[in-house]
């Protein structure tokens, strides 16, 4: 029973790498034509992506996710084991979860920048 469990953590650890991936990634691309560039790190459990003034800050606790805003808004998701953040408003692949967050950083401070 315990391997069992330690290979369900690795399963949640590497899913859990691969988002911090993602928004690497959807940030560069998002950037790519205004040469902006956010900054993504994941220390442990946490993942925080800055980008100006605006960020998103994430942390793991075994499948539970929580969400934070500069903005204060805040919010919680299930990681399943097949690669998807649960809400309780719907069920998305992670990767779509993390290009719309992606998406939100790099526009939202764009806009700022153009006021």
């Amino acid at each position: 029973m315990a391997t069992q469990l330690h290979t369900q953590e690795a399963v949640y650890a590497e899913l859990w790498t691969s988002l911090a991936s993602l928004l690497r990634s959807y940030t560069a691309a998002h950037g790519i034509h205004s040469g902006r560039h956010a900054t993504v790190e994941m220390i442990d459990e946490k993942i925080s992506a800055r980008h100006g003034k605006k960020w998103l800050i994430l942390v793991r606790k075994n499948t539970l996710v929580t969400w934070t805003r500069e903005n204060g808004s805040s919010g919680s998701m299930v990681l399943t084991d097949h690669g998807c953040l649960r809400s309780p408003e719907c069920e998305e692949a992670m990767d779509l979860t993390a290009e719309t967050w992606a998406r939100d950083l790099m526009r939202n401070d764009a806009m700022e920048q153009t006021r």
